[in-house]
């Protein structure tokens, strides 16, 4: 023993071994020769496990043939004691390679609580960022005739639709969570055409598409990941499949990926809502409509991915209403 540290013997390698992989240890000394396993098959299932990688292995042995201390090496042991084995140069490495194996230890339990408050950091960020985004989206709601409702089940189709497409969670989280913001550019709309009751004029409607460029503008000079997808959003989300939309005429692919997702979730949510100057079409109407545009106006791949998951689809609008 070295002051408090207490060593735990034993005469079969193999009730070592066991004991070792269930037991916290801060140190292991194998002998080379040992009886059933030697001391390679010994540091060869101990160290098996990447999460003991950091535990000093030092392998005593009256060999010294250079073979056996690089596949020992090539195995992961740390040090080598030679016999007959000298107390003080024994006592030194012990000392320092427990010291060492501490270090190591709480090394990992600080990068886990680092890691832990990098987490709540960042989910705090991402907490004001979500605030921030709706506070935005409510303001260019008082300005239109759109509703909450219609910006929970839009966002909601969108989180759909990415999540059939198999898009990585995150970014599904950042498609749902951006996706409020994609008219946040009609706040730049003068109100007498962002609040007209009849048809608009070709003049009229120019000034109306450019709402899509006003939100990127306002979104985009931003680092906030969050931000930068609902940038993208705001300026595509008008772009159509076969490059007819606005305001970049992009087609295809060219389209980002966020912006042809809630393209589908929009049209479809306002076809399906009832608003002052409308009813709600019906479903199945609505769904046609999807189906005749898959390919012209909307991405095939995002038609389908709405069309495969109907059932979720349903559960939006009874959760959320058609108001």
């Amino acid at each position: 023993m070295i002051a408090s540290d207490a060593a735990v013997p034993f005469k079969d390698p193999q009730v070592g071994l066991a004991w070792c992989l269930s037991n916290d240890v801060d140190l292991v000394i194998v002998d080379y020769v040992m009886p059933k396993i030697n001391g390679l098959q010994f540091i060869e299932a101990f160290l098996s496990d990447p999460s003991r990688a950091d535990i000093p292995v030092i392998m005593v042995t009256t060999s010294d043939t250079t073979e056996v201390r690089y596949n020992a090496l090539q195995l992961g042991a740390t040090d080598f004691l030679r016999k007959p084995v000298d107390k003080i140069e024994f006592l030194t490495r012990v000392r320092n390679l427990l010291t060492l194996s501490r270090h190591h230890k709480q090394t990992k339990i600080q990068a886990v609580l680092l890691a832990e408050e990098v987490r709540k950091a960042t989910s705090a960020i991402i907490e004001r960022e979500r605030e921030a985004i709706l506070v935005l989206s409510r303001a260019a709601e008082f300005r239109d005739n759109e509703t909450g409702a219609h910006l929970l089940r839009m966002s909601s189709y969108c989180q759909i639709i990415a999540t059939r497409l198999e898009l990585p969670p995150e970014e599904v989280e950042l498609v749902f969570t951006a996706a409020p913001m994609h008219d946040i550019g009609k706040i730049g709309i003068p109100d007498q055409v962002l609040l007209k009751p009849g048809p608009l004029t070709p003049e009229e409607r120019d000034i109306m598409t450019t709402h899509a460029v006003i939100g990127w503008q306002i979104l985009c000079n931003n680092q906030s990941p969050l931000l930068q997808m609902a940038a993208k959003i705001a300026v595509s989300h008008h772009e159509k499949w076969d490059g007819t939309g606005y305001p970049n005429r992009l087609s295809g692919l060219d389209i980002p990926l966020a912006g042809r997702i809630t393209a589908v979730a929009d049209v479809f949510d306002a076809l399906t809502s009832v608003r002052p100057y409308k009813q709600a079409w019906p479903l199945d109407k609505a769904l046609d409509f999807l189906r005749s545009n898959r390919g012209t106006h909307f991405d095939p791949a995002c038609v389908d991915a709405f069309l495969a998951s109907l059932d979720q689809v349903a559960a939006v609008v009874d959760r959320y209403g058609r108001n």
